[in-house]
């Protein structure tokens, strides 16, 4: 029989065990954001971190370091923080590792690609954020596929992905997950599925592929999240769970022809959030198209009572008009003559206008930030549904849920903050910062940062009204998400990263 000191001793090391273990895990916490987002997209950083409140180009600035164009937000590891860029002119894309205490550059690997892939105006060929476990740091490209390299910069496998068919290049970022890496390739309209392939040696565990259907799109810009054993993907038709053992499907959440699958979900006390948004639901733009009567008087020259695409060749009207600072927002609604001109008459009558603007009205009605609640298998659309609203979605950016709120900010600088259980609105305010938005917000110490496309990054007091305590602005485009580690602040611009401590 073992003596009491003995078993207090024995005692006294499994508790010394327990500390330094929490000790290690929450120190992990505080030097890495290991994806987009940080820790499972999630956009919340560990409430030991104190960023600074107030920053700029001369004020809290550690360092910054200028960089290629490119959208990818910074990925962090101890003192490694990887990211992407793109050189046009070469048709370069590279991938970077930059000293998180210094700003000076580690390594930089280029990758030249046989084609680059399509992608929006306001886009470029390095958009996916980088995914790391620690000892290997995974990137993709649209252009070339997945790249794994060691944090030394020498690399350690690739698995090449043909050139996506998309309409706007891909968006989405690889997650790592146990021994698998995870990447979306829904917005492949060639080859849409989901993707799992081996961290280690890059070779394919599953795919969960949907088959190509003619003139139909299966559209998703959006990064998976994790939940249990689940991954979980947003796409233009639903939101669908699939086994992280074999791929098979587990559920869905069916949200009808949306095309816009853009924010990455939030989870948060096992509900799931989303935004869903169609560019053809947007109220804004539907509010420019007046009465068929009024169109008519304005621009029906023969007096038939029909609109041509002659005649309406000088209406413009804006997809986009919160946003008000992108290029080629404005555009002519003979360009979209074949939506409206249903019959296929080469002509819009009264029948065509209003069944089109219906059409579009039906979208508003669909679309919304929705809360589904986790777990259940097949169709769980009507049992798991708990809450939504409907105006003033976002376009591009992701939720945040923090502190049982769940927050919002769309193009213009619109704020919705929601009690995330009952979906109650508890405010729904301007940050002042108007512009587009295509950064996600990230919380952390009771504080978020909102930064708008123009380069202002709004600093906000968490809570349930608006309380806004700074207002930074770098005078650099921002796309990217910043990433928060210790007490610093990382802001990728158009043109640098940032450094931002007190």
């Amino acid at each position: 029989m073992k003596s009491p000191y003995s078993l207090f001793t024995n005692l006294l090391i499994v508790l010394l065990i327990a500390f330094l273990t929490n000790v290690q895990n929450l120190k992990a916490q505080e030097t890495n954001w290991p994806q987009f987002r940080g820790p499972n997209s999630s956009g919340n950083a560990d409430e030991n971190c104190k960023p600074p409140v107030e920053f700029g180009t001369d004020n809290n600035l550690l360092w910054k370091v200028e960089l290629p164009v490119g959208h990818s937000s910074p990925c962090i590891w101890g003192d490694n923080i990887f990211l992407t860029g793109f050189i046009k002119e070469n048709k370069e894309l590279q991938t970077i590792c930059i000293n998180r205490n210094t700003g000076k550059v580690k390594w930089r690997q280029s990758i030249n690609p046989e084609k680059i892939e399509k992608y929006h105006v306001t886009s470029n060929a390095a958009n996916a954020t980088a995914a790391t476990d620690g000892e290997r740091v995974v990137f993709y490209f649209g252009s070339s596929g997945l790249h794994c390299y060691n944090f030394d910069g020498e690399i350690q496998w690739k698995f090449p992905l043909a050139v996506p068919k998309s309409r706007h290049g891909m968006g989405t970022s690889p997650v790592i997950t146990g021994d698998l890496v995870i990447l979306n390739c829904f917005g492949y309209n060639n080859e849409p599925c989901l993707l799992a392939v081996n961290k280690y040696d890059g070779k394919v565990i599953w795919e969960h592929s949907l088959p190509v259907l003619e003139g139909k799109k299966r559209d998703s810009y959006s990064t998976p999240v994790i939940y249990k054993n689940q991954a979980i993907i947003y796409r233009n038709e639903d939101i669908a769970a699939y086994d992280l053992v074999n791929g098979e499907i587990v559920w869905k959440y069916v949200l009808g022809d949306m095309s816009d699958a853009i924010c990455t979900p939030v989870i948060g006390k096992d509900v799931l959030y989303t935004t869903v948004f169609s560019t053809l639901g947007n109220p804004l733009m539907r509010e420019q198209f007046p009465a068929f009567k009024e169109m008519t008087f304005e621009y029906d020259v023969n007096g038939d009572n029909l609109l041509s695409k002659e005649e309406i060749a000088e209406f413009e009207f804006i997809i986009y008009p919160e946003k008000g600072d992108l290029e080629s927002n404005k555009h002519p609604l003979s360009n979209f003559f074949f939506m409206w001109d249903l019959d296929k008459d080469n002509f819009i009558d009264s029948l065509d206008y209003v069944s089109t603007t219906q059409f579009f009205d039906s979208f508003h009605e669909r679309q919304g930030v929705k809360a589904i609640k986790l777990g259940g298998q097949g169709d769980i659309s009507l049992d798991n549904f708990l809450w939504g609203y409907s105006d003033h979605i976002p376009h591009v950016t992701s939720p945040l849920f923090y502190n049982n709120n769940l927050y919002m900010v769309k193009s213009g600088g619109i704020l919705s903050c929601f009690q995330a259980e009952s979906g109650e609105l508890l405010f729904q305010e301007r940050l002042g910062a108007s512009g587009s938005y295509f950064s996600s917000p990230v919380a952390v110490d009771g504080k978020i940062y909102f930064a708008s496309r123009n380069g202002i990054i709004t600093v906000v007091k968490a809570g349930n009204k608006l309380n806004i305590l700074a207002k930074n602005d770098l005078d650099e485009k921002i796309s990217a998400t910043p990433a928060i580690i210790g007490n610093t602040l990382y802001v990728r611009t158009a043109g640098n990263l940032y450094a931002f401590k007190e």
